[in-house]
């Protein structure tokens, strides 16, 4: 059915647009100024809304980044995804390639999420929130790397284990590489040690 002027459709769609102009106002912003110097007016100003717009959508720069921040890892899950399923029966170490590949380090996000993470460990509310979205984060992208090991013969005893070395393998890693971007050695170093984890963290599967 064609959405008719003022209907609720057509209310919806716009809603959805002026949310996604403010999501990407504040991404601009985050990068530019630092969360903890940007204000709701430098994001509705980037935007062109109102300060009645944001709060129509969003009730704080918490709730925003943390939407954004949803927004991202989704996209990021689908790459990864869509990277691994289209390997057929590649080897390990073109699994471990595909799925770094499929989630580039940008450092533009890496200061933001950085910077917010210093703000949330101060907010013990914002902390549980935080902590709770990472689990689910991690939790989704878990059966996509088991099931990429499984074809290659591999089992994962324990897998919130290899859930957590993974996320700590980026995470320190990623602060490598955006500090040495040119440096080949490094990135094949970042590799390197993603392809132990997941040497470590899993076995041969056991054939009858």
């Amino acid at each position: 059915m064609t959405d008719t002027p003022g209907s609720t459709g057509t209310i919806t769609k716009r809603r959805a647009r002026t949310r996604q102009r403010l999501l990407d106002a504040a991404l601009d912003v985050f990068a530019e100024e630092g969360f903890g110097r940007s204000t709701v007016e430098q994001v509705c100003e980037r935007a062109g809304f109102t300060r009645g717009a944001f709060y129509s959508n969003f009730s704080s720069l918490d709730e925003l980044f943390l939407a954004l921040w949803e927004e991202r890892s989704a996209r990021m899950l689908t790459d990864l995804r869509a990277a691994l399923a289209g390997l057929g029966p590649a080897g390990p170490e073109a699994t471990v390639r595909a799925a770094i590949d499929a989630t580039p380090l940008d450092e533009a996000w890496y200061r933001i999420t950085a910077e917010f993470t210093a703000h949330a460990l101060r907010t013990p509310g914002l902390r549980r929130v935080m902590t709770a979205r990472e689990h689910a984060i991690r939790e989704a992208i878990l059966p996509v790397f088991v099931t990429a090991l499984d074809r290659l013969g591999r089992r994962v005893p324990d897998e919130e284990a290899l859930g957590d070395a993974l996320v700590a393998v980026h995470d320190g890693t990623a602060v490598q590489v955006l500090m040495q971007p040119a440096d080949p050695v490094v990135r094949a170093r970042r590799q390197a040690l993603f392809m132990n984890v997941l040497n470590a963290y899993s076995t041969p599967r056991e054939t009858p």
